[in-house]
Parts: structure tokens; C-alpha cells; sequence
């Protein structure tokens, strides 16, 4: 059976994607994130909650406070990729939900009144919007290099409050010579899906 969506969108998405570990100077605009942003807001989560917060890098001030926080292996490619994005989890998000949720507005308050359930729920959801937001990175034709080697308490307070919690950092742009490392394997089907 095929897929639907066209070979070379699958390629572009999946099979040739792969992290990015340099890039070329071009710079990322506004526009482009933009443009990233209202494809992949529409990815589905629980309850439409919408927990993912991007902060974008764009200053060399605050690049530079960024790249000690990163490890030595990331900080080379963080210092000089076009575009650093942080993406957290605002575990405050239930106070979009009567907005988000309008069919059941008190969803803010029957299940994430406490805050460890808005954590956990912040937590999963956020990162199944980043996920989503380094394929919008691919369908922008852009390359992302996604990162969880990095002091997370040091970013969460330099960058954000105790509301938000740092998930990973990825540097974006147009993929410089040499970018990728050979891909590594995947597990068959047969491995990974039962039937019962």
C-alpha cells in the first residue's frame, strides 16, 4: 500500500531528513517561523492544549548566553547556526484552555487545577509540538538540528521563569557542506508493533 502524501514530501519530512549539524550563513526571517508556526499549530493535542513556547536566539548577546549553557559538543554549532530556537513547556497553559476548549471551558479547572497534572500534561503535549515543529522546519525546506545536550536549569533561568520548562534547543537553517552524519539505524516493524 502507498501513502497518500508524494515520495518526495516523504523524503523531504523523513527518509532524507536527518539532524543538521552545520549550515550555511543564510539567515531564517520572521517570516519563515511564521510560516512554520501556522502549519504546525494545527497538530492535534489532549484537550487542543497548546503548551510549546519558542523562544527564538537572535541577538549575539543572548546567543552568546546561550552557548555556555550547551554542551561542548553543541556549542560550535549553536554559536554559528542562522536561527537558535528554545522550545519549553509552559505549565501554565490552562489559562488558554477556555479559549483553545471553548466546548468544555472548564477543562481548566476539573483536571489541571493542580500543578503537577499541568506538568505532566505540558510535558507530553509540548513535546509532541516540537516534534511537530521540526517537520514544519523540513516543509520550510530549512534543516533542523534538535538538542537535549544542554544545561536545562541553566537555560530555564536565563532565558525563562518557573513557569516554563526548557525541552530541548534547535538550531535551524539551510544545511552547510558535510552537515549530516550517516544515518543511524531504525528498528524494523516487526519490532516495534504487536497485535493482540
Amino acid at each position: 500500500m502507498s501513502l497518500v502524501l508524494d515520495p518526495t514530501a516523504q523524503d523531504l519530512l523523513f527518509r532524507e531528513a536527518r539532524t543538521a549539524n552545520n549550515f550555511t550563513d543564510e539567515p531564517v526571517s520572521e517570516e519563515h517561523v511564521q510560516a512554520i508556526y501556522d502549519l504546525v499549530k494545527y497538530g492535534p493535542t489532549a484537550f487542543n492544549q497548546s503548551p510549546l513556547r519558542i523562544t527564538l536566539v537572535r541577538s549575539p548577546e543572548a546567543r552568546e548566553r546561550l552557548v555556555k549553557h550547551m554542551a561542548e559538543g553543541n556549542q560550535a554549532k549553536t554559536a554559528t547556526a542562522p536561527l537558535v530556537a528554545i522550545l519549553s513547556a509552559d505549565n501554565e497553559f490552562h489559562e488558554e484552555l477556555p479559549t483553545l476548549f471553548p466546548h468544555f471551558p472548564q477543562a481548566k479547572d476539573v483536571f489541571f487545577s493542580e500543578r503537577p497534572a499541568r506538568e505532566g500534561a505540558a510535558a507530553l503535549n509540548a513535546a509532541l509540538q516540537a516534534a511537530y515543529f521540526i517537520i514544519g522546519v523540513r516543509a520550510a525546506g530549512l534543516a533542523a538540528g534538535p538538542m537535549t545536550g544542554l544545561d536545562f536549569e541553566g537555560i530555564r533561568k536565563e532565558f525563562l521563569d518557573d513557569d516554563h520548562t526548557p525541552l530541548m534547543v534547535v538550531n535551524i537553517g539551510r544545511p552547510g557542506p558535510d552537515a549530516w552524519f550517516p544515518r543511524s539505524p531504525r528498528l524494523a516493524y516487526e519490532d516495534v508493533v504487536t497485535t493482540v
